[in-house]
C-alpha cells in the first residue's frame, strides 16, 4: 500500500513537472505570436483560462519566467510581462556580446571546415533568393533559423552546458525586443552580409577578425533596434 501511494506521489509530481515545463512554453509562445501583448497586466485566474493550465504547475512557470525577467509577479494583484524598450534592448545586446565575444574565436578555431562551408553557401542562397524575390514567409523563416545555425553554432563551440542554458533565456529576450520589428530586405541582406563577414573570418581561421566582425555585426544591429525607438 505504501509502495503504491508513494508511486502515485511521485507520478503526480512527475505530471506536475511536465505542466509546468508546458505553461512556461506556452506563455513565452503567446508572447512571441503577440495573443498575449508585452506589456499586458493579468490575473493568475486569466492566465489559467487563456494557457488551460492548473493553477500550481502555471505558479512554478511564473516563478522561473520572473526569475528570467520576462515578467513580474505582483502579490493580490497581478502579472506584469515585460514591455522591450531602449534598456532591455541595450541591455540584451550587451549580454549577447559577453557571452558571444570569447566564443566566436573558439568557433573560429575549432568549427570543421564542412560545417563553415555549409554556413557560407546557405547565406549566400538566401541573399541571392532575397535579391531575387524580395521577402517572403519562407524567407523570413529562412533568416530566423541562420541566425540559430550561425549563433547557436557559436556559442556551442565552447561545450558549455551552464552557457548554453544563459543563452537560451538571452535569446527569449532577443525575440521579445524583435517583436516590433518591420524586417525590411535592405535591413534583411545588411544583416546577412554581416554574417558573412563573421564566416569569412572563421573561415581564415583568425579568431580577431572573427571578434571584431561580430562586435561589428551587434553594434549595427542596436544601432537598427535603436532607430525604431
Amino acid at each position: 500500500m505504501g509502495a503504491s501511494v508513494a508511486a502515485d506521489g511521485a507520478m503526480e509530481a512527475g505530471a506536475g513537472g511536465r505542466l509546468s515545463d508546458l505553461a512556461y512554453e506556452r506563455i513565452l509562445e503567446q508572447l512571441f505570436d503577440r495573443r498575449l501583448p508585452a506589456g499586458a497586466f493579468l490575473s493568475q485566474s486569466e492566465l489559467v483560462k487563456r494557457l488551460g493550465i492548473p493553477v500550481a504547475p502555471l505558479r512554478d512557470a511564473l516563478r522561473v519566467l520572473e526569475a528570467e525577467g520576462i515578467l513580474t509577479i505582483h502579490p493580490r494583484s497581478g502579472i506584469q510581462f515585460v514591455k522591450p524598450g531602449l534598456e532591455l534592448t541595450k541591455s540584451t545586446y550587451q549580454y549577447r556580446s559577453i557571452l558571444e565575444r570569447a566564443a566566436v574565436r573558439v568557433f573560429a578555431e575549432t568549427a570543421p571546415d564542412e560545417e563553415l562551408d555549409m554556413i557560407a553557401e546557405r547565406h549566400r542562397a538566401t541573399v541571392e533568393a532575397i535579391e531575387k524575390r524580395g521577402l517572403d514567409a519562407a524567407l523570413i523563416a529562412d533568416i530566423e533559423e541562420l541566425e540559430i545555425v550561425l549563433h547557436g553554432g557559436v556559442i556551442g563551440a565552447l561545450n558549455n552546458p551552464l552557457i548554453n542554458s544563459s543563452y537560451r533565456r538571452m535569446h527569449n529576450y532577443l525575440k521579445l525586443v524583435r517583436l516590433d520589428r518591420r524586417l525590411t530586405v535592405p535591413l534583411a541582406l545588411r544583416s546577412l552580409r554581416e554574417h558573412a563577414e563573421i564566416i569569412a573570418a572563421c573561415r581564415t581561421r583568425s579568431p580577431d577578425k572573427a571578434e571584431a566582425a561580430l562586435m561589428a555585426h551587434f553594434n549595427a544591429a542596436l544601432q537598427r533596434h535603436m532607430g525604431m525607438y
